[in-house]
């Protein structure tokens, strides 16, 4: 039962490098070279500038030069900002600093060239979709023929319908293939505020002290000088008349007879 066993392992091996062992050749008759041409490259280039509002832990709040508060979570510990020569983190930040980021995308076409090569007897054909071909190994490889695929005999051209059992042929497939690359260049820069500015050494600066400034007198306010009073007249006017002092005079002594009057009755 083992014997059995083994034998039938053995064989299975031997049929499985023996395919391995065809399917490499087979492959090997089959030459490929690829080329890649590029075309001219697009670059677009985007500049966002803000300034640091908070930082909390990985999250950066950043004010917009439109006044726009945006939120950039879960920073990177790797993200590296320059800031005039030095490389920091998102735990350096801090409120107040200048940001810029500088996003450069580079668009380049290319295209890949695909150029496969076979040379083989024609052992068996059946146009316009098929053709057998007994490559220099000795083995048989079918190929799947597509429209307008020209084979090279003798150093002519012709088609699938002329090729003959027998006759060497070579044929050369070419693939062009369009492809667009796309690169991402990302900058960070960072700055701290502008100070203000720092006067020349030769600008004097004035300094108050207590005991070299002036003392201030209170000054008296301006009298104006007094206007005298006009002198009260000593006599009437001569336009005064006595008929009202005669008249008084006679009413009260008309009162006194009448109250004499009245006490004698």
């Amino acid at each position: 039962m083992n014997s059995h066993w083994k034998t039938s392992i053995c064989r299975l091996s031997a049929v499985i490098a023996l395919f391995l062992v065809v399917t490499a050749a087979m492959t090997a008759q089959v030459k490929t070279s690829t080329n890649t041409s590029e075309g001219a490259a697009a670059k677009k280039v985007t500049v966002e500038r803000g300034e640091v509002a908070y930082v909390s832990g990985n999250d950066l709040f950043v004010k917009m030069e439109d006044g726009q508060i945006r939120h950039f979570p879960n920073v990177s510990e790797s993200t590296r900002i320059d800031a005039d020569g030095k490389q920091l983190g998102i735990q350096d930040l801090k409120p107040g600093m200048k940001l810029e980021h500088t996003l450069t995308v580079t668009t380049t076409p290319r295209t890949v060239t695909t150029v496969e090569t076979v040379t083989g007897k024609v052992w068996h054909v059946s146009p316009p979709k098929s053709v057998i071909l007994t490559l220099d190994n000795g083995q048989n490889q079918r190929f799947t023929v597509p429209d307008g695929q020209k084979f090279t005999i003798d150093g002519h051209e012709t088609d699938v319908w002329h090729l003959k059992k027998g006759m060497s042929v070579t044929a050369t497939r070419v693939t062009e293939t369009p492809e667009t690359q796309v690169q991402h260049h990302r900058k960070l820069a960072a700055s701290m505020p502008t100070p203000p500015p720092v006067p020349p050494a030769n600008t004097p600066i004035l300094i108050a002290r207590a005991d070299v400034l002036p003392t201030l007198t209170a000054e008296a306010p301006e009298t104006k000088p007094e206007a005298k009073p006009e002198p009260q007249p000593t006599a009437l006017p001569k336009t005064g008349s006595p008929l009202p002092l005669i008249g008084l005079v006679g009413l009260l002594l008309g009162s006194i007879s009448l109250c004499l009057r009245l006490v004698r009755r």
